[in-house]
């Protein structure tokens, strides 16, 4: 962070990649003729998703010294996306992550990501950690805890937080770590830093032993957190702090592609929360932004403006 640029609104911390989707749906990937190719990794598609809600984002991520990398560092920029800490890894590969298309609901992944990913390789002297003490919102997220130096420039940046919020989202993969046990360690012990917790019901699961909503945000509360958000799919979404409850019902789509949803959820939850919103308006505006994206068949150059999500709230069409 240079001497007089003004604080980010929202640094994240976590994958990168490119995204390779089929342009045929509901066909396997042994039979598909053409594809797309997309940035993606759920920390650069949140980036990405805050940064067309008009916030100045930057990401904390690696890419390999190839040509993958560089298509990703081009299109950070071209999508609002300050790139200027993502480090450029001489010894791994840029990750690429294959999909298949199913819609309404099944969206089998392949992550090519060996022998590690750039983005698990962040050693802790790398991070900035003037800009992180600086940042509106971090957000980071549980796969960055999967490995070694990863782990550590989490716990440091983490522990150079001092103000703001520290967004944690629970984003477990299980493909990703050894041992489920490790990943309810760090998980339980990232979550002492964060100030809202987001996951799904098996996310919260992994972070609290608990599936169900509301005994799920209350132990995320209990953990410590000011604002415990349980996502549920076709049922919506629980949020909870100390003194309010909000649910609210989901925004129904035909469904494309259902990847980049829960990113497009966070991305809408940071300017929500950098807005200074009511909870019930943030968590109707992350719906209908995630619905948004499940409609369409890319996710990083799927994410609406708060122009788009607002006209179909205001419409309320599907």
């Amino acid at each position: 962070m240079t001497e007089n640029a003004s604080p980010l609104d929202v640094l994240a911390f976590g994958r990168l990649g490119v995204d390779i989707y089929p342009l045929q749906s509901g066909v396997g990937l042994e039979d598909v003729a053409t594809f797309g190719k997309y940035l993606g990794g759920s920390a650069a598609n949140v980036a990405v998703a805050a940064a067309r809600h008009g916030r100045s984002v930057a990401l904390v991520s690696g890419v390999g010294d190839d040509p993958f990398g560089r298509y990703l560092l081009r299109e950070l920029g071209r999508l609002g996306v300050d790139p200027r800490y993502v480090a450029v890894d001489s010894s791994l590969a840029t990750p690429v992550t294959f999909c298949e298309i199913f819609p309404p609901d099944d969206f089998p992944l392949y992550f090519y990501r060996q022998p590690k990913a750039p983005d698990l390789n962040i050693d802790p002297a790398a991070v900035d950690l003037e800009a992180v003490r600086a940042a509106r919102i971090l957000w980071f997220t549980a796969t960055g805890l999967s490995q070694e130096p990863s782990r550590a420039a989490h716990y440091t940046a983490l522990q150079a937080r001092t103000a703001g919020t520290t967004v944690f989202d629970l984003d477990y993969r299980p493909m990703f770590w050894a041992d489920p046990a490790d990943a309810r360690t760090q998980v339980a012990r990232a979550l002492e830093h964060a100030t809202v917790a987001v996951g799904n019901r098996e996310e919260c699961e992994i972070a609290v032993g608990e599936t169900e909503p509301q005994r799920a945000a209350d132990a995320l509360l209990e953990r410590g957190v000011e604002l415990a958000i349980v996502k549920q799919g076709p049922k919506g979404v629980l949020a909870k702090t100390r003194s309010e409850t909000v649910e609210v019902p989901p925004h129904w789509v035909e469904v494309v592609n259902g990847l980049g949803a829960g990113d497009a959820f966070g991305g809408a939850l940071c300017h929500g929360l950098l807005a200074g919103w009511g909870l019930e308006r943030i968590l109707r505006f992350a719906n209908v932004a995630g619905a948004i994206v499940a409609s369409r068949l890319e996710c990083s150059t799927a994410m609406p403006t708060e122009a788009e999500v607002e006209a179909l709230i205001q419409g309320g069409g599907r």
